[in-house]
């Protein structure tokens, strides 16, 4: 199957609510982003090479994990940035709680050494430490523009921060702010 291909069907699938180990996240709709690793309580059994196609293919593996629908992110409390994105050179408002809130809700077992790998769907990963998620505040987008975001758009969620108001991003060229913010972000691993 080819990348396309692939990514298609994921999409496809993310559409639907899963059995198995996505409905043991005790959502309401289908886990749109898992949180593994350094967590202090899941809500999701390990990584199925069954049923979680796309981390499997992506290599990722855990034994236990801490999944979130739609609705649970809502549920936290939003922040709104107003940065200029690389893909019009316009200010866009984005909405969404902070990274730092969606893993305390999560358990995460935080401190000053905590990487953050932050993974996309198509697998483009970045690491971010802790320490420059919470100075830059960080959000997971669920919002752009007073909508949800759409899957093959930025969405469902993007980890973005306003590079606007963080002076040592604001002086580099457009393009260049937005390299460690992953768009279509379902994964997150809490390295301690």
């Amino acid at each position: 199957m080819n990348k396309r291909q692939f990514l298609g069907a994921t999409a496809i699938a993310g559409a639907f609510p899963l059995a198995g180990h996505a409905a043991e996240a005790a959502s309401r709709g289908p886990a749109l982003l898992t949180i593994t690793g350094a967590i202090g309580h899941g809500n999701r059994g390990p990584l199925d090479p069954v049923l979680d196609q796309m981390m499997y293919k992506q290599q990722l593996k855990f034994d236990k994990a801490y999944a979130f629908d739609y609705a649970a992110l809502l549920e936290l409390a939003p922040q709104t940035i107003r940065p200029t994105l690389e893909y019009d050179a316009r200010p866009h408002t984005l909405r969404g709680p902070l990274l730092v809130d969606v893993l305390a809700r999560a358990g995460a077992r935080l401190d000053d050494k905590t990487v953050l790998v932050l993974r996309a769907v198509d697998g483009y990963n970045v690491e971010l430490p802790l320490v420059q998620a919470k100075s830059r505040r960080v959000i997971v987008a669920t919002h752009i523009d007073g909508k949800p975001m759409a899957l093959g758009g930025l969405g469902p969620l993007w980890a973005v921060f306003d590079a606007d108001r963080v002076p040592e991003m604001a002086k580099l060229p457009l393009p260049q702010r937005f390299a460690a913010c992953p768009w279509a972000l379902y994964h997150i691993d809490v390295r301690s």
